[in-house]
């Protein structure tokens, strides 16, 4: 029985233009994005690591590393020394992660909190300029800040009400959750994000030593699953929460990225789905997902539904599992370590398209 195809390739227009001429080189790549999702961005490890450490490598001209969530985490250690190794340890971490708690009850967020906020300064601490000082890298780390009053502070009352309204004010229009919860971009002082950031209000900040690992914790922390970070430094006084938030799929205007001399200004999009859901919210929100202009030169990778069904339970990982898997370590051990080595075909099926340097035929973004 033949094996299924692994991966899958969606374009914008004028990406796809690209891709026919002339294939799919380093060389025109200028944006990497990480997604939010959890452990379903375990699936992608081997494909990272073969992106920053073998494919990119050598690329001439600097590659903007915007994240959020688990993405923040991925892009992060793609900008240290060995992005490979840092990277792989990456995803053994986030396997074998495991939270005391009572029987029958979530673990605390206070200490799911400590516990990966100290994970992040065993693996960053001391190293942080190493990420910042990347010749050729420049990470983005995304963040929620609470703006509404409610959600300026974390609290036991008010952050549910404020969520609550956060919900139905993004129901009305996206534009309105703004009012509830602002975009906070960490970003690399070299170099900002080199796109428009008009779809949504966004304050921008220096990514410094001081605010690398909190920065990174914030972008990570699941509303009511972490406790907020509170007062990061150098960055507005404030609540902030999971990037995910906000920009679930960084769902940016990439189309405002124009090309260079020699560089056709693709995003190359590492995913685990075909669709990019602009917020959290927006999940249930099927319009918000369409493709438009903004992604024309976006060309993104994901797995196949095929494949997908190989894996353990026929899915992704996700954070269900945690409850599926209940006091069963091992087991959910086993079967996100099998998603991470099955990974292997995602990396080794695009290395087979990037090295060909031939016609690459995209499918439109849904």
């Amino acid at each position: 029985m033949p094996r299924v195809q692994a991966l899958q390739i969606h374009a914008g227009a004028r990406a796809r233009r690209v891709l026919r001429e002339r294939g799919l080189r380093a060389a025109d790549v200028r944006i990497v994005p990480g997604a939010a999702g959890g452990p379903k961005g375990l699936v992608l490890n081997a494909l990272d690591r073969f992106v920053f450490g073998d494919w990119l490598a050598a690329a001439p001209q600097t590659v903007h590393l915007p994240g959020a969530s688990i993405g923040a985490w991925r892009l992060a250690c793609a900008c240290l020394p060995d992005p490979a190794r840092e990277l792989a340890q990456m995803a053994d971490d986030y396997v074998h992660q495991h939270y005391e708690h009572a029987p029958g009850r979530p673990p605390l967020p206070a200490h799911v909190s400590a516990v990966f906020g100290a994970q992040l300064r065993l693996r960053f601490g001391g190293r942080e300029h190493e990420v910042l000082q990347h010749p050729r890298r420049c990470l983005h780390v995304f963040a929620s800040r609470g703006r509404h009053r409610l959600l300026r502070r974390q609290g036991r009352l008010r952050t549910p009400l404020g969520y609550l309204g956060a919900l139905a004010a993004n129901a009305a229009g996206r534009r309105a959750l703004s009012g509830w919860l602002e975009r906070v971009i960490f970003s690399d002082p070299r170099a900002p994000l080199p796109l428009a950031l008009h779809d949504y209000r966004t304050h921008q900040v220096p990514l410094t030593a001081a605010n690398l690992c909190p920065s990174i914790l914030a972008s990570c922390s699941i509303p009511f699953w972490l406790d907020a970070v509170h007062d990061i430094p150098g960055a507005p006084a404030g609540a902030y929460w999971d990037g995910g938030i906000t920009d679930y799929h960084l769902r940016l205007d990439y189309g405002s990225l124009l090309p260079e001399d020699g560089c056709a200004g693709l995003v190359l999009y590492p995913h685990f789905q075909p669709t990019l859901v602009p917020g959290w919210l927006d999940k249930a929100w099927k319009r918000r997902h369409r493709a438009d202009a903004c992604l024309d030169n976006v060309v993104l990778l994901s797995p196949t539904p095929a494949w997908i069904a190989t894996l353990p339970n026929a899915k992704l990982p996700d954070r269900s599992d945690f409850k599926a898997y209940g006091d069963d370590l091992a087991g959910r051990v086993a079967a996100w370590s099998r998603a991470v080595r099955e990974g292997g075909r995602l990396a080794d099926e695009f290395a087979a398209l990037a090295h060909g340097g031939r016609p690459i035929d995209a499918q439109p973004l849904p």
